[in-house]
């Protein structure tokens, strides 16, 4: 495959971020790295940059790490974009920032005890259970396929796999975000996949319904929040009637199915709302940590029968007027009477 260089120069000789002391340091660093035969398009994806600009199922770091930084630059696709080293350059450097805390963890744990592995000791700084069931992780079907097929059914068994993992073996995605995050406790990313509230300690019930809600587009989120019965504003109503009607329907029997799955796992948080709702407190109160009304809505009805409310009682006047006996029934009263005789 062959790639059109630009015309007007050829080499290195345009001035870059990026020199020769920095590519070799770099692709010497990544030649040890499990992502060194990921896409170079994945790679940046992950890292939230600019797309890679060159296509191909070789467009690897592989293909470019064993060249000197004079070969780089006369690469086809390379020669005279000097941009592209630059950008090839950082998504190494970057991907290794991003690896080490991962790398370290599989390089240096590799026959320690359970009691010496570095997430299972996150795990308790940050009050998580190491019970907490991997299905309940918000993770992509490709990520959770291969938790299954290693028999991963728990945090505990999560971090223990990653401890003693090869460093032949490569995994990406959301598998080493999750870990990443915690060897190093970016409690940010931690809320993309477990009910986890940064600044505060352990999982919690809401978190975890709002992560399954998440997951959905906000089209659908919109749609599932006005079936509950939701006032939606402008932008959401639109959004709403942008929503396959079979889609929604599909969507909340899946999220229906997820909130029973986590109430049965979450009983003490379920306990502590219903003293709270007992209390008086309103279920949006409790959903407002959330900061999102569309998800608030749709997490509190999912909620709502699970929990039990108080009665609302009819405050009758102290003193009632005197009806005479001869007049006749009719008036709100009278209407009272017939809705209540029916």
């Amino acid at each position: 495959m062959s790639f059109d260089a630009d015309p007007s120069s050829t080499g290195p000789a345009k001035s870059g971020k990026y020199g020769e002391s920095d590519w070799d340091s770099v692709r010497s660093s990544f030649a040890a790295s499990i992502m060194v035969d990921t896409s170079l398009n994945s790679l940046a994806q992950n890292l939230d940059m600019a797309d890679w600009p060159l296509k191909g199922a070789t467009e690897t770091p592989a293909k470019y790490i064993d060249h000197t930084f004079a070969e780089l630059c006369a690469m086809p696709g390379i020669a005279g974009r000097r941009d592209r080293v630059d950008q090839l350059v950082t998504i190494l450097k970057e991907t290794l920032a991003f690896d080490q805390p991962f790398g370290e963890m599989i390089g240096e744990g590799k026959e320690e005890s359970e009691k010496d592995n570095p997430i299972i000791k996150n795990l308790a700084k940050l009050g998580i259970p190491e019970n907490f069931p991997m299905s309940l992780v918000a993770l992509t079907a490709e990520t959770r396929e291969f938790c299954t097929l290693e028999n991963l059914k728990t945090l505990k068994e999560f971090s223990m796999f990653a401890q003693n993992m090869a460093q032949s073996v490569i995994v990406g995605g959301d598998f080493r975000a999750l870990l990443n995050a915690l060897s190093h406790i970016d409690e940010a990313t931690l809320a993309m996949y477990l009910p986890f509230r940064p600044g505060s300690r352990g999982l919690h019930l809401i978190e975890g319904i709002a992560l399954a809600v998440r997951a959905f587009s906000p089209e659908i989120r919109a749609a599932m929040a006005r079936s509950f019965g939701a006032r939606l504003g402008s932008e959401d109503a639109n959004a709403a009637a942008r929503a396959s009607r079979l889609e929604t329907e599909a969507a909340v029997k899946v999220l229906t199915d997820h909130t029973a799955s986590y109430a049965e796992h979450f009983q003490s948080d379920l306990a502590a709302m219903q003293k709270e709702v007992d209390q008086g407190v309103a279920l949006g109160r409790l959903a407002s940590v959330l900061k999102d009304p569309v998800v608030e809505s749709i997490v509190t009805s999912l909620l709502k029968p699970y929990l039990s409310f108080p009665t609302q009682k009819v405050s009758v006047r102290a003193t009632t007027p005197p009806v005479e006996a001869e007049a006749p029934s009719r008036g709100f009263f009278a209407t009272l009477l017939r809705w209540f005789k029916k």
